[in-house]
Formats: structure tokens, C-alpha cells, sequence
């Protein structure tokens, strides 16, 4: 699967300014309302192997350091429940992490990764932000900008915008938008995407949401809806959940 938007490929030998005025002609060429063929009610980890044919493809992306100056980067993509494919890449780092500035650091070897890859996904999910971001132009959103792939962004932390609600305690099913504040190119009070609580444990009473966001081809309103029908048992949705474990798999082999 190579760049639909080869233009818009991040490149790390840019200054800050060039990165982020590319960032803007993303956000600009992005699209956040629902532009897919696929049923979102067939999206699903579960089923037979009968339902896993009606279901549609969705790839899981995340990476693994194997020190400073190398990634792993991790594809998944699952048809249902099975694993239908596998790809990572092994790729050098140019630049150090820089919030607001992922796509530039870890772009390249997801698209690497992507290369590799045999299928075509109907539907990504990034570990990182899509909208919510500075410039509306996170990791999610810039590369499904530039495969031209319906994409989602899951993070772990809230970058920018502002939560409607407090996000503390909040049972599982919860969700609230994320809205855009002065930080974000963004009318203030845009929604950017939702903070979800995908699970709650008993156990452990102190589980943080995430932050769903629109990549690229989804509105938010669906990103949240998705994500949950990917969540099987665990707080992250299950393609990024094994596509970290095959990271973590690919670097002990390196």
C-alpha cells in the first residue's frame, strides 16, 4: 500500500515552520465527515469464520524503539476476529519526539510499514491523535491523508482541546466531546472528537479514557462508535492492541 498524497509524505529534514505549514495543507486536504463503503455495524473483533467474511478489513498501527535512533513500526489487519495480515519495518529516526510533531518522527516508518503490506484496509487505527491536534493534523490524519484511508486516531493523553466533563471515574460507555480552545486552528468549541471510557475495572477503579479522534474519512461522532465495537475486553481497541504486541515481538528478533 503505497502514498496516495506522495506530496504530503512528512518529511523530517524540514525546518519546524515547513512541518507545520504542511501540517495545515493536510488538515485543509483532510476530510472529517464519513466517506467510506463499508457498513459501521459490521465493524467487529468477534464472530465465526462465516461472519469474519462480511466483516471489514481493519488494520492496527503501532511502533516499538529498539533504541534512540530506530523504530519498529507494526501492522495488523484483522477480518473479524483473525488476523489476516502482518507487516512491520525496521527503520532509522531522524528526529527526536516533539509534541505536535509525531508524523514527522514516525511517519516515514509507518509508511515503510504500509509498503510491505499485501492487503488494502477499509479502516486504520493509529495509536496517536488524528484532530486532536494544534494544527487538526495529527498523526492519524496525516497519514490517512496521505494512503487516502478512512483512519481513526486513539491516544492515550489529551494534547490539546478541552474535555466537556470531567474525565475522572467515569463508567465504561462514557464519552464526551473534545473541544478546540485557543491552542488549536479551530473555531473555539469545535469537536475535535470524544474522550471515551471504552473500560472500567472493579480492580483498578483509576482508568483514564482515551482520546478518539478523527484521522482521516470518519466523522467524530463515528471514530467513538468504531473504536467501540474494536474494544474486546481491553481498554484499547483490539488492532493496535496486537499490532503493539507484534511490535514488541518484531524488536526482541531484531
Amino acid at each position: 500500500m503505497n502514498p496516495a498524497r506522495p506530496e504530503l509524505v512528512p518529511d523530517a529534514s524540514q525546518s519546524r515552520a515547513e512541518m507545520e505549514t504542511l501540517q495545515r495543507e493536510v488538515a485543509a486536504a483532510a476530510t472529517f465527515d464519513d466517506d467510506f463503503a463499508f457498513d459501521p455495524a459490521a465493524v467487529s473483533v468477534e464472530g465465526g469464520a462465516s461472519l469474519a467474511e462480511e466483516r471489514p478489513l481493519v488494520a492496527g498501527v503501532d511502533q516499538a524503539f529498539l533504541d534512540d535512533d530506530r523504530a519498529v513500526s507494526a501492522v495488523v489487519c484483522l477480518r473479524g476476529g483473525e488476523v489476516v495480515e502482518r507487516t512491520h519495518a525496521v527503520t532509522d529516526l531522524s528526529i527526536p519526539y516533539v509534541p505536535g510533531l509525531l508524523s514527522f518522527r514516525e511517519g516515514g516508518p509507518i509508511i515503510d510499514a504500509f509498503a510491505a503490506l499485501e492487503a488494502t484496509p477499509d479502516f486504520v487505527v493509529f495509536d496517536g491523535s488524528g484532530r486532536i491536534h494544534f494544527r487538526q493534523a495529527g498523526l492519524a490524519t496525516h497519514l490517512g491523508v496521505v494512503l487516502d484511508v478512512p483512519s481513526v486516531g486513539v491516544a492515550k493523553n489529551l494534547l490539546c482541546g478541552r474535555v466537556d466533563g470531567d474525565v475522572d471515574g467515569r463508567p465504561a460507555g462514557w464519552r464526551a466531546p473534545v473541544v478546540a480552545d485557543n491552542r488549536v486552528d479551530a473555531p473555539d468549541g469545535t469537536v475535535l472528537g470524544y474522550a471515551y471510557q471504552s473500560r472500567q475495572y472493579d480492580s483498578n477503579p483509576v482508568i483514564n479514557p482515551l482520546y478518539i479522534s478523527p484521522g482521516h474519512r470518519v466523522s467524530a461522532e463515528t471514530t467513538v462508535n468504531l473504536v467501540e465495537r474494536l474494544c474486546a475486553g481491553y481498554k484499547l481497541p483490539e488492532p493496535t492492541r496486537l499490532a503493539d504486541a507484534y511490535a514488541d515481538e518484531c524488536k526482541e528478533q531484531a
